[in-house]
């Protein structure tokens, strides 16, 4: 199914026309209405004129976080306070948080691209939509909020947290969508399995999860627990929150809603674009939004892109599962690693449950890495040749994976925290130094 045809099938070319339309009308309007924007160009010698097709982004100055927390809270909004309706903000763990001001037209827009995405997973308006993300400043829960009445659908907005209200909610409403992170979506189906409760007293059949990195093995472990089929939702607050892409039934790439957000893929090193394919930085130019348009905004997500036509007959970019973020990355004794690495090896065996944790120290001028996993009930032992077996195994595995040997601790059953939200996989004890 498709909510849009008009735009999600539309020849590239024409989309390109519009793109380069919506460009143009963008930058003249952060120039005009933004002082960071317009010193930024006048810096690098550009004029919106010099702005005519798409294929000119190339020539406009780059946007990070930092450059948001440079102008908190509303120095990089390019409309009247008086045409924002609505304010949002990360949930940054240290300085300010990122600010973003929506227009009534950013909101339309954002109902309209998460009506894709949730049309796309094959959520119609006789769903009962739970929303489990958290509502307030973080954009998960009112952004799929919006696209649920969008569609006509019926919304619990449940947010996060309170899990046993949750599944009694569940069962009692007849809730057929889950919407939350998939790590929490993991938790959800270990308490359904403590709670006894069977797969026949709820109508669970869609889940729609983003928020963080997820693999496919979890993708299957999240289907398996809930009996449902696990679609992935990307989205950051600073471009407009969940609903700049999503999967469809194929399942190869996430769609990018290309009419409102534009993407590039960048080398980290030099900030050239990549060759078509080739992965590197996430890059988005917001093309239509007016309260805070953003110009290359870069997301430090890193992927590709596939430009091929889908075979579900859309037209947009797919972008591929994020691997992991740029600045996420951790260098362990000059080898780059990604937490995802470890959660790729961890869901292959069956003796663990999908919950790890990388502590990352300094000692005596030595990066040193723990990988805690969390074992299974049946396969944790009082005996010690066989947890030594256990460890040895999954050591062998994670040091063919990542390139370095690490120390690894096997822990008891549900002994690594849960996250109601985001999942907290990494404690770096260097950054304290």
């Amino acid at each position: 199914m498709i909510w849009n045809e008009t735009m999600e099938s539309m020849p590239l070319e024409e989309l390109r026309k519009i793109q380069s339309i919506r460009l143009r009308k963008t930058v003249e309007r952060v120039y005009k209405n933004t002082p960071f924007y317009r010193r930024k160009m006048q810096e690098m010698g550009i004029e919106p004129a010099d702005i005519n097709s798409i294929e000119d982004i190339v020539k406009l100055p780059f946007t990070t976080k930092q450059d948001l927390r440079d102008n908190y809270p509303f120095d990089l909004f390019a409309s009247p306070m008086t045409e924002i309706v609505r304010l949002h903000a990360s949930s940054g763990t240290t300085g300010r948080p990122t600010v973003v001001g929506y227009s009534q037209k950013d909101l339309n827009i954002w109902s309209e691209s998460v009506a894709r995405c949730i049309t796309a997973y094959g959520g119609t308006k006789e769903d009962i939509y739970q929303v489990s993300y958290g509502y307030g400043l973080f954009t998960g829960g009112l952004g799929l909020h919006g696209g649920v009445e969008r569609v006509g659908g019926t919304v619990i907005p449940m947010s996060s947290g309170n899990t046993n209200k949750q599944i009694m909610l569940m069962k009692d409403f007849g809730s057929s969508v889950i919407a939350c992170t998939p790590s929490y979506a993991l938790f959800l189906g270990e308490a359904i399995k403590d709670m006894k409760v069977s797969r026949e007293e709820l109508k669970l059949r869609i889940g729609i999860f983003g928020a963080e990195p997820w693999t496919e093995n979890m993708r299957k472990q999240i289907e398996e627990l809930l009996g449902i089929k696990a679609y992935d939702i990307y989205g950051l607050s600073e471009i407009i929150g969940p609903g700049v892409s999503y999967e469809c039934e194929c399942q190869h790439g996430a769609h990018i809603n290309e009419d409102h957000f534009f993407p590039e893929i960048l080398d980290p090193e030099t900030l050239k674009p990549v060759a078509p394919g080739e992965q590197g930085e996430l890059a988005f130019t917001t093309i239509t939004k007016e309260g805070m348009p953003l110009l290359r905004y870069r997301t430090k997500d890193l992927c590709s892109l596939i430009y091929e036509k889908c075979d579900c007959g859309r037209t947009f970019a797919r972008m591929t599962r994020i691997k992991g973020r740029s600045d996420d990355m951790l260098i362990i004794r000059g080898v780059n690693i990604f937490p995802s690495q470890v959660e790729s090896v961890i869901l292959e065996m069956e003796e663990f449950e999908p919950h790890y944790l990388l502590v990352v120290n300094r000692i005596n001028n030595l990066d040193t890495l723990e990988i805690q996993v969390e074992t299974k009930p049946e396969f944790f032992s009082d005996e010690i040749n066989k947890m030594i077996a256990l460890k040895k195994k999954i050591s062998g595995k994670l040091q063919s994976v990542l390139g370095i040997a690490a120390d690894v601790r096997l822990v008891e059953p549900r002994s690594l925290e849960r996250s109601m939200g985001k999942a907290v996989r990494v404690i770096d004890y260097r950054k304290l130094d």
